[in-house]
């Protein structure tokens, strides 16, 4: 489906999207006849109009032409528009009938943020659309269309989505196995090289070599001392500490053969490589205590995107907070209570302590790349565009019920959007639809 909420307009247009951006309201008076302006779908009781298509169809656009973008011919391009129309209103029309609530100080911050991604204040707003000849009160309540679409988007997906106790037991063991991947060795080596072609009689010797310092072990000498007698790779003066690395940076064959042993252990038999011939000492496995994980504690400025207010023109204003917050002219928490659309607003958008998986993924990843006091740059997610900062990290033991519910939130969020692909066209599919050809003229 295209993205219709990209390009940010001037003013005039940005009012006039969001009043025409879902239909009339349910009981509407006879809309004002404008010139070249027809019906072109009839959504259960409410309407799509040609202006209203036109105005989509001009901002994606302008979008394109700013990110290089291709579109489909004229024709495609009105039809996946047209449906993207359809498919707000058949959504936001279910929202109001299943009884969805937004509160009024929530709908108060929506509004504020309409006025101040376009450096306005309220009141000037108001005058704005009074000048525009728009009517405030429907102003805001097509906000709350849109607040209600999303709210009850998210709570009939995520309720659609079912997760079996043999998903969550595949999820863990894949997760297992690149943990194990992943797990951090720390390997000391004895090398005895054979050159490439050697004969016979080299390899012989250097295998001599390698059996010498394995019976020097055996007899109990340190293997550090051993590995500065005899071994031939640049950290024999380390005693042959390689050094922790994640097991995936690691030869295949060091990473199988200290598998099996313990810390502190020595491969029973020398390898063999391209290199020549290897013994090696498990010092430490990251892995050897309990499971455990690195939760995150953030906040974050949520500012939701709608066809009132565009992705590019949240982005813009996140990049406004960012750089505010780092110069210290306003506080992350203090823009957080007076502009973030969640819950965590009264709190200055603390989140609290987060395990992996909490969070949709784009959000998670931006998060994850912060140290601890950065602040990312604006992120996109179905959520809207957030400013993140974060706060602390720990990493604390986890037990076996708070990986499966880990495993059970990631597999809900990799549902998530095929979940929505289907509710929608149940819903369009239960919709009264009337599509209306152009007037011919």
């Amino acid at each position: 489906m295209i993205q219709t909420t990209r390009f940010r307009p001037a003013l005039g247009a940005l009012i006039l999207a969001a009043a025409t951006a879902w239909a009339q309201p349910a009981t509407p008076a006879k809309p004002a006849v404008r010139q070249a302006d027809y019906i072109v779908a009839i959504v259960n009781n409410e309407l799509v109009t040609q202006v209203e298509l036109d105005q989509r169809m001009s901002r994606i656009r302008v979008d394109a032409l700013r990110t290089g973008a291709r579109l489909p011919d004229a024709a495609q391009l009105r039809k996946q528009v047209l449906d993207a129309l359809v498919e707000e209103r058949v959504i936001v029309t279910y929202a109001r009938d299943s009884g969805v609530r937004v509160d009024e100080p929530e709908l108060d911050r929506a509004v504020a943020n309409v006025a101040s991604m376009n450096k306005l204040t309220v009141d000037a707003l108001r005058e704005r659309l009074r000048a525009e000849g728009m009517d405030y009160a429907r102003f805001r309540a097509n906000l709350r269309d849109q607040i209600m679409a999303e709210r009850v988007r998210e709570r009939e997906v995520v309720g659609r989505i079912k997760i079996t106790d043999a998903e969550i037991d595949a999820a863990l063991a894949s997760r297992q196995t690149q943990g194990a991947a992943s797990a951090e060795l720390n390997i000391a080596q004895i090398l005895v090289t054979v050159p490439e072609n050697a004969p016979e009689a080299v390899v012989a010797e250097r295998r001599a070599r390698i059996d010498d310092a394995l019976k020097r072990l055996r007899a109990g000498e340190p293997f550090e001392l051993v590995a500065k007698a005899v071994s031939e790779d640049a950290n024999k003066a380390n005693g042959g500490e390689i050094g922790a690395k994640p097991a995936d940076r690691l030869p295949d064959l060091f990473v199988e053969a200290v598998r099996p042993l313990a810390v502190g252990a020595v491969t029973a038999t020398p390898l063999r490589s391209g290199a020549g011939f290897h013994l090696l000492k498990l010092l430490s496995r990251a892995d050897a205590g309990a499971p455990s994980v690195t939760q995150t504690r953030a906040r974050h400025i949520l500012l939701r995107t709608s066809p009132s207010l565009s992705a590019d023109a949240a982005q813009r204003r996140q990049a406004e907070f960012r750089e505010q917050v780092l110069s210290g002219a306003r506080k992350f928490e203090d823009l957080a209570r007076q502009y973030s659309e969640d819950g965590s607003n009264q709190a200055g958008g603390d989140l609290g302590w987060v395990a992996p998986g909490s969070f949709v993924p784009e959000f998670e990843e931006a998060m994850n790349r912060l140290p601890p006091g950065a602040i990312s740059p604006p992120v996109v997610s179905r959520f809207g565009v957030h400013l993140i900062q974060v706060m602390e990290r720990r990493q604390v033991a986890v037990d076996p019920k708070e990986l499966r519910e880990q495993a059970r939130n990631a597999l809900r969020e990799q549902k998530f959007e095929p979940a929505y692909a289907e509710w929608a066209a149940e819903l369009r599919a239960r919709a009264y639809v009337e599509l209306r050809e152009p007037p011919q003229p």
